[in-house]
C-alpha cells in the first residue's frame, strides 16, 4: 500500500497518540481506596481495647468536641500571606489570633497537583488524589468515594455553602443551602468574593446549621492576573482578614456556658508560584496556611513557630472533632495539638480509632500489610493500650499510669505516622499490561517511520508499507493466535487493574490484530532494506547527510538523552538554549563558507545543478535585495549578520522569563516590567513591538488583511490597558467597566475576519485553471491565515510578552530571506530547525515543564463566565504559541516554495513525526522503568502530561501538511 509521505507521517501520529492515551490511562495509577464499596459507619468504630472482667463497656462512638465548625477556604493562601511580616501588615487580626489567642497554626503541605478539585478532594476524603485529577479539574465529576460531606449530612448535620462552584459538582444534593461561584472567570476578583459575603451577615445570625463552608476566590484570581507580588493583594488579604474578625466575632458572642465550643477553620487549597499560577511541586505551591480558632484550646502567650502538617490530616482531624467516622480511604493522621486539651483516655480512644482505620486501608490495598512496620507499631500500641486500660479501670492513679499513658500515646503516633506514609507513598497500582501494549504500538510507529525515512525523503515523497501482503501471511496470524493466547493469560492472572481487560473482547481484539498486522509489516519494510544497507545515500535519494544534517541529528540525539535526569527535565530549556545558540554558529559557519570560501567554485557548482533549483529557475524572484530594497552585494553581509542577530535576540530573551524549576524564583525582567513602577517602560516596549509585529506580518498580506490587523494589534493595545497591564496614551475615565471585555471582543471580530479571508483565498486556489495563479492565491491564503493566529496570540500573551513574539516574527523572517532561501537548504533541514525554533520559544515564553507554569487566565480572555470548549482551546494556543507559530510558518514557507522544493510538504510533514516520536518512545520507556522514582509525581508525570499533548499538537499540524500537499498528481 503506498501512501504519501505527509499522509503516512498522519497515521503515524494518529496511532501513536492513541497509544500515548492508552499508555497515560495505565500509568496514572488510581488512588489508593478500600475494596468495601459501602462508606463507614459509626457501627464500624472499635470498641477500647479492654482486659479483665472489671472492664466496663465504652461508647462506641467518638465524643463530639464542637458543636460547630465554620470553614473558611481561601483560594491560594499560602502560608507567608499569613506568618511572613506581610501577614502582620494585612492580616492584622488573623495575625493576633495566631500569636495571642486561642489557637493552632500550621503549615499545611499539599501534595501535587496543586489544582483547586484535587486538593477539595483532599480535604474532603483525606486521601491523595491521583495526578490525571489535573486534566480532570476544568470538569469536577461527582464525589463517590467516602467523604466528610456526606459522613456529616447522613448524621443529620445541616451543611452550608458560598463559594466555589466545584463543590456544588463534586457534592450535589448534599447543602442545605448553597450559592456556587464559577472558579475559571479569573478576570474577576472582586464579585466572585462579593457574592459569597453577602451572604455572611444573616446566616451568622441563624442557628439552624451546624457546618458553614466558604470558599473565596478573588486572592487567586489576583494570583492569576498579575501574581503574589501585586499591588491588589494586600488589599484583599485585608477584606479577607475583616471577613474573619466578623465570623470569630459571632461565633464567641454565641458561646455559652455548658455547651460546646465552635470551630473557626482557616486555610488555603494550595500556594501560589511566583508567576502567580499553582499546579506543581514548589515550596510557594505546596505550603498553605493552616489556622484553627476555637475556645477549647489553650491561649497562647507568644509566637510560635507554625508546625507542618499534611493537608490530608485536616479530614479525620475534623472527622473525630464532629463525632464522625473517618472516611475509609483517608491517608491523614490526627494532628495531636487539637486534642491535647482531652484527657488521656480520649487521646488514646481517638488516636486508636485513627489507627485502625489507617490499618483497614492498609490491608485492603496492600497483600503483604504485615510486613509494614506501621502495622506492626499499631499492633503493639493496640495491646498497650488495653494495658493501659486495664489500670484505669482498676482505678489506679499513679504516676505509672500518666507515664505508661504517654508511652501509648508516643507509640500510636508513630505507628500512624508510619502508615500514613507507606499509604502516601503507594498511592495506587499501575496497570502495567495497558502500559507495555501501549508502549508496545509507540515502538512499532517508531521502527516504521526510521525505515520509511529513505523513500518519505525521496522526491517521489511515497512510501511503500507492505500491509495487504502482510495480512494473508501466516506469520500474521501466528501472531494474532500468539496475542489472543496472551491477553487470556494475562487476564485471568493479573491480581492488579486492568484496562484493556474491562473493554469488549471485540475491540481488544482489533487491537491485537492491527498490531500483528504492524509487526509483519515492519518485518517486511526491514527485510526490503536489508539489500540496499550497504549503498551509500546519492542525491538522487533526496537526502544526503551533510555536516548540518548531522548537527541536527545529533542535537536531537542529544535532547533526547538528557530526558533521562530528573534535573534535566526540570532545566530542559537549558538544553534548548545550547542547541539553538550551537545552531545558530552552525549556520554562521556555513554562510562564510559559501559566500566567502566558495565564490570561485560556485559558477561550476551551479552547472551541476543542484538538489533545489535556483530562484531564476522557477521563474520567480525570491531575491531580499528585491523584497528589502538593499543591493545585491549587502545580501552576504545581511546573511552573515543573521545568525548573530538571531544570537541576540535569543539571549535577550532568556533574561525576560525566568523559567524552570531551580531559578525560576529568581527575579527577571519580566518581573522589572510588570512592576507599577515602570508601567510607562513596559507601556512604550508593548507599542513598539506591535508596531514590529504589524510590519513583520502585514507583508503578505490583501489590503483588507492588512487593515484588519492593524486595528487588531491596536486593540491588543486597548485591551491590556483596560486590563490595567499598560497605560493608555489617550484621556479616559478611570472607571474600568468592561475589565478589557468589549476590547477582546473587538479584536476576536478581526481575528475571524483575517481568518474568513485567508480561507475564502485558499478555497478559491482549488478552482483556479492556471497553476501559477493557484498557487500564488493559495500562499497568500495560508499567510493571511497565519497572520490571523499572529494576532490572536498577540491578544492572549501578557503585555511582557509582547517582545517574545516580536522577536519569533523578527527571527523567521530574516531566517527566511537570507539563510533557508539564499543557503538552498533542503525540507528536511529547514524543517528541523523550525522545530529547534519552537521548542526554544516554547520557553521563552515562561513555560516550563511544571504544570504551575499553565498561565489559565488567558482561557477567558472576552469571556464573561466560563465555557470550557474555548477556555481550553485558548490555554492550549497560549501554551504552545511557539511551536505553534514556527509550524505554521513553516507551512506557509514551504508552500511559497513548492517550484524549489521537490515535495516539501510531504518531508516536512515526516520530519515532524519522527521528531516527535523519537522523545515520545524514549520517554515512555523511561517513565515506565522509574514509575517509582522519588520525584516520579513531581517532575516525570508533569513531563509526560507535556509530552502527550505536543504530540496532540503536532498531530494536528501535520494534518494541516497534509490537507494542503494536494498537488501530488502534478508533480513527476
Amino acid at each position: 500500500m503506498k501512501l504519501s509521505s505527509s499522509v503516512f507521517a498522519l497515521l503515524c501520529l494518529i496511532l501513536e497518540i492513541v497509544s500515548i492515551a492508552l499508555f497515560l490511562r495505565g500509568f496514572f495509577p488510581v488512588p489508593v481506596k478500600s475494596s468495601f464499596s459501602a462508606k463507614s459507619k459509626v457501627t464500624d468504630i472499635p470498641a477500647e481495647p479492654q482486659t479483665g472482667n472489671n472492664a466496663v463497656n465504652s461508647s462506641r462512638a467518638p465524643a463530639l468536641l464542637f458543636k460547630r465548625v465554620v470553614i473558611v477556604l481561601i483560594d491560594a493562601l499560602r502560608e507567608d500571606f499569613v506568618f511572613s511580616s506581610d501577614g502582620r501588615r494585612f492580616m492584622p487580626y488573623t495575625r493576633h489570633v495566631v500569636e495571642k489567642g486561642s489557637s493552632h497554626s500550621f503549615i499545611a503541605k499539599a501534595r501535587p497537583p496543586t489544582v483547586t478539585m484535587p486538593r477539595i478532594k483532599a480535604l474532603t476524603t483525606g486521601s491523595i488524589p491521583g495526578f490525571i485529577d489535573v486534566v480532570m479539574n476544568l470538569n469536577s465529576p461527582v464525589l463517590l468515594e467516602d467523604n466528610l460531606i456526606w459522613q456529616a449530612k447522613s448524621a443529620g448535620k445541616r451543611i452550608i455553602f458560598y463559594g466555589d462552584d466545584t463543590w456544588v459538582r463534586l457534592f450535589p444534593k448534599h447543602f442545605m443551602e448553597q450559592d456556587g461561584t464559577t472558579s475559571f472567570f479569573v478576570s474577576d476578583y472582586t464579585e466572585v468574593d462579593n457574592n459569597v459575603t453577602r451572604h455572611l451577615d444573616s446566616t451568622l445570625k441563624r442557628d439552624d446549621w451546624d457546618i458553614l463552608i466558604l470558599h473565596y476566590l478573588g486572592l487567586d484570581h489576583i494570583g492569576h492576573i498579575s501574581g503574589p507580588h501585586s499591588s491588589l493583594i494586600g488589599p484583599k488579604l485585608m477584606e479577607m482578614d475583616d471577613i474573619i474578625k466578623k465570623i470569630h466575632a459571632s461565633l464567641i458572642s454565641k458561646e455559652s456556658e455548658g455547651t460546646l465550643p465552635n470551630l473557626l477553620v482557616v486555610c488555603g487549597d494550595h500556594g501560589m508560584s511566583e508567576t502567580g499560577s499553582h499546579g506543581g511541586s514548589s515550596e510557594q505551591e505546596i505550603n498553605t496556611a493552616l489556622v484553627l480558632i476555637s475556645p477549647a484550646f489553650r491561649r497562647k502567650v507568644g509566637l510560635e513557630r507554625p508546625a507542618v502538617v499534611e493537608q490530608v490530616d485536616l479530614a479525620p482531624t475534623l472527622a473525630l472533632g464532629l463525632g464522625l467516622p473517618i472516611s475509609q480511604n483517608s491517608v491523614g493522621r490526627l494532628i495531636p495539638a487539637v486534642f491535647e486539651e482531652l484527657s488521656m483516655r480520649e487521646q488514646l480512644r481517638m488516636l486508636q480509632i485513627n489507627g485502625h482505620q489507617l490499618s483497614q486501608l492498609l490491608q485492603d490495598s496492600n497483600p503483604v500489610f504485615h510486613k509494614e512496620d506501621g502495622y506492626e507499631q499499631f499492633r503493639v500500641a493496640e495491646k498497650a493500650h488495653g494495658s493501659w486500660m486495664k489500670l484505669y479501670v482498676d482505678g489506679n492513679k499513679s504516676e505509672v499510669l500518666s507515664n505508661m499513658g504517654k508511652k501509648v500515646r508516643k507509640q500510636y503516633l508513630d505507628a500512624l505516622k508510619a502508615m500514613s506514609s507507606a499509604l502516601s507513598k503507594q498511592m495506587g497500582k499501575y496497570d502495567l499490561y495497558s502500559m507495555i501494549i501501549a508502549m508496545t504500538f509507540i515502538l512499532q510507529v517508531l521502527f516504521l517511520l526510521l525505515l520509511a525515512m529513505p523513500e518519505a525523503l525521496s522526491r517521489d515523497a511515497v512510501v511503500d508499507v507492505p500491509l495487504a501482503s502482510s495480512l494473508l501471511s501466516l506469520p500474521f496470524y501466528l501472531l494474532c493466535l500468539f496475542g489472543s493466547a496472551l491477553h487470556v493469560l494475562v487476564c485471568t492472572s493479573a491480581g492488579g487493574p486492568c484496562y484493556l481487560c474491562s473493554l469488549p473482547w471485540v475491540l481488544v481484539f482489533s487491537v491485537i490484530l492491527l498490531s500483528s498486522a504492524f509487526t509483519c509489516a515492519l518485518v517486511g519494510m526491514a527485510a526490503r532494506r536489508l539489500p540496499t544497507s550497504n549503498k551509500t545515500p546519492t542525491k538522487s535519494s533526496g537526502w544526503a547527510l551533510s555536516e548540518l544534517d548531522a548537527l541536527l541529528l545529533t542535537g536531537t540525539v542529544f535532547h533526547t538523552l538528557s530526558l533521562g535526569s530528573s534535573s534535566f527535565i526540570e532545566e530542559e530549556h537549558q538544553t534548548w538554549y545550547f542547541l539553538l545558540n550551537t545552531l545558530c554558529l552552525a549556520v554562521f559557519q556555513d554562510v562564510c563558507r559559501r559566500y566567502f570560501r566558495e565564490q570561485r567554485q560556485r559558477g561550476e557548482e551551479e552547472d551541476e545543478g543542484p538538489l533545489l533549483p535556483s530562484a531564476s529557475d522557477a521563474g520567480l524572484s525570491f531575491s531580499p535585495a528585491m523584497e528589502l530594497g538593499v543591493s545585491a552585494g549587502s545580501e552576504k553581509w545581511l546573511a552573515l549578520g543573521t545568525p548573530l542577530l538571531t544570537l541576540t535576540c535569543c539571549r535577550l530573551l532568556r533574561a525576560l522569563n525566568q523559567t524552570g524549576v531551580q531559578w525560576a524564583h529568581l527575579p527577571d525582567f519580566g518581573h522589572w516590567l510588570n512592576s507599577g513602577d515602570h508601567k510607562v517602560f513596559l507601556s512604550v516596549l508593548a507599542a513598539v513591538s506591535l508596531l514590529l509585529i504589524l510590519v513583520l506580518v502585514q507583508r503578505h498580506c490583501s489590503l483588507v488583511s492588512k487593515i484588519a490587523l492593524a486595528l487588531g494589534l491596536l486593540g491588543v493595545y486597548s485591551y491590556r490597558a483596560a486590563v490595567g497591564n499598560v497605560l493608555f496614551p489617550w484621556p479616559h475615565s478611570s472607571r474600568q467597566v468592561s475589565k478589557g471585555t468589549v476590547e477582546a471582543r473587538f479584536v476576536y471580530v478581526f481575528v475571524l475576519g483575517i481568518l474568513f479571508t485567508g480561507v475564502k483565498d485558499l478555497l478559491r486556489s482549488q478552482v483556479m485553471s492556471s497553476a501559477v495563479d493557484s498557487g500564488r492565491l493559495k500562499s497568500r491564503g495560508l499567510w493571511e491565515v497565519y497572520s490571523g493566529v499572529v494576532l490572536l496570540v498577540a491578544l492572549l500573551f501578557r503585555a511582557h510578552n509582547l517582545p517574545t513574539l516580536a522577536c519569533c516574527l523578527l527571527v523567521q523572517t530574516i531566517m527566511a530571506q537570507f539563510i533557508w532561501k539564499k543557503l538552498h537548504y533542503d525540507a528536511a533541514q529547514t524543517t528541523i530547525m523550525h522545530y529547534w525554533f519552537g521548542q526554544a520559544f516554547f520557553y521563552f515564553q515562561g513555560n516550563s515543564n511544571n504544570i504551575g507554569t499553565v498561565d489559565i487566565s488567558v482561557g477567558f480572555v472576552g469571556l464573561e463566565s466560563y465555557v470550557e470548549a474555548p477556555a481550553i482551546i485558548l490555554t492550549a494556543l497560549s501554551t504552545y504559541a511557539g511551536p505553534l507559530l514556527w509550524a505554521c510558518h513553516l507551512l506557509c514557507y514551504l508552500s511559497s516554495q513548492t517550484d524549489r522544493v521537490v515535495n516539501g510538504l510531504g518531508h516536512g510533514s515526516y520530519c515532524f513525526a519522527l521528531l516527535r516520536s523519537i522523545p515520545a518512545v524514549f520517554y515512555v520507556v523511561l517513565v515506565t522503568a522509574l514509575r517509582y522514582h522519588l520525584f516520579i509525581w513531581s517532575v516525570f508525570s508533569p513531563k509526560l502530561l507535556y509530552e502527550a499533548m505536543h504530540t496532540l499538537i503536532t498531530t494536528v499540524v501535520c494534518l494541516f501538511f497534509t490537507f494542503m500537499d494536494q498537488d501530488r498528481s502534478t508533480r513527476p
